[in-house]
């Protein structure tokens, strides 16, 4: 049994830090807990003095184990914090893992197969981070966790469909819910449509390449895993019954990639019966999968808002991103999530290869043709 003390750097960077929490490292926390080692949990986000909390948390424990995760503009905060963490226990492990330390990974593989130097960026990074922290933690954590808590130094690369520490549908699906005991769930506002709402993830990994998202050089992003039906309506129930939330944002890539969306789609309906509730859902579609059959089963289950990256106007830049999707298609989802009294958040974005002042004008023309509600 081990005791480990796991931490959510601050996220300054954020508008409002206590929106969602953290579920990766949540879910981490609950997969030792499920084996019966001990989780002290810190969640900086939000905090200012993150670092007197640090200090004053290290002068009284006597964990010597810390595993923080971090995106990338989280990784100076978590550098700060490691720092802080070895000045006060010099003896300290400290283990990073998260989305930075696995992509940066994933690109100094590439590297390496290209023959590129060590100087080069993400091996540079990498090198630099093993430097700071004792064992880097890339792709699932789940299992991974453990295997860093026996090694003193070294990555471990479960960004790796053949590793064995990379979750399959069945194991995603079993595993614990997050441990949202560990954190004060009530500092964390957010609603739907005034519903007391929170985020829940229902599958991992995105299939499509585009060119400018980094992930799509990842198998820990690329690759689809699909919690069941059934696992997912549980943990809404459980969310519903312990914290009272009537409200939920699907933080999965594009939920309409999963074949089963339609049963998902009804066994939420038949929850919402059960508990005598309306629930109000968000989440994300990709605009050249979406049909009425699957708008008309959204708006149903409680679907009140879809968000999509459509992320330009111009059918020369939509091909020069790979997005696959095409104009018309973006207008035709569009045009189908109004149809069913679908509100859309249209996510955009300008600066792409082959950008120009006419391919900026056509996204501006689209946007104003189309009308999304944000």
């Amino acid at each position: 049994m081990n005791k480990i003390c796991l931490i959510t750097p601050p996220s300054p960077f954020l508008l409002d830090e206590r929106v969602f929490m953290h579920i990766g490292i949540l879910k981490v926390a609950s997969s030792l807990e499920q084996q019966g080692h001990i989780v002290e949990f810190l969640d900086l986000s939000g905090i200012d003095n993150y670092n007197a909390v640090i200090e004053d948390y290290c002068k009284k424990t006597d964990i010597k184990t810390f595993g923080l995760t971090a995106s990338t503009p989280q990784v100076p905060f978590s550098v700060t914090i490691a720092s802080k963490i070895r000045e006060i226990i010099p003896e300290a492990k400290i283990i990073l893992g998260g989305p930075h330390v696995t992509l940066m990974n994933t690109a100094a593989k590439r590297e390496a197969k290209n023959g590129l130097e060590k100087s080069d960026r993400a091996t540079a990074d990498v090198e630099k981070l093993k430097s700071i922290f004792d064992v880097l933690v890339c792709g699932d954590g789940e299992f991974t966790i453990f295997e860093a808590l026996k090694i003193k130094k070294g990555v471990i690369d479960a960004d790796d469909r053949k590793s064995e520490y990379f979750l399959s549908n069945d194991q995603f699906s079993d595993l614990p819910l997050p441990a949202r005991h560990l954190v004060d769930v009530d500092t964390y506002k957010y609603t739907i449509e005034d519903k007391k709402s929170t985020s829940i993830i229902a599958q991992l990994g995105c299939p499509f390449k585009c060119s400018f998202c980094s992930g799509r050089n990842s198998p820990f992003l690329r690759k689809i895993r699909q919690r069941s039906s059934d696992s997912i309506v549980e943990e809404m129930r459980i969310l519903y019954k312990e914290y009272g939330f009537t409200g939920f944002m699907f933080y999965d890539d594009e939920l309409n990639v999963n074949k089963s969306l339609i049963e998902l789609l009804n066994k939420i309906t038949d929850l919402q019966e059960e508990l005598g509730e309306e629930f109000r859902l968000r989440g994300f579609v990709k605009a050249e999968l979406f049909n009425d059959l699957q708008a008309e089963a959204m708006y149903r289950a409680g679907f009140r808002w879809l968000l999509t990256g459509f992320e330009s106007g111009d059918e020369r830049i939509l091909k020069n991103i790979k997005k696959m999707a095409k104009r018309d298609d973006n207008t035709r989802a569009v045009e189908i999530a109004k149809r069913h009294n679908l509100k859309v958040k249209a996510l955009m974005s300008v600066g792409h290869a082959g950008e120009s002042l006419e391919t900026i004008e056509n996204t501006k023309n689209w946007l104003l043709e189309v009308e999304p509600e944000e």
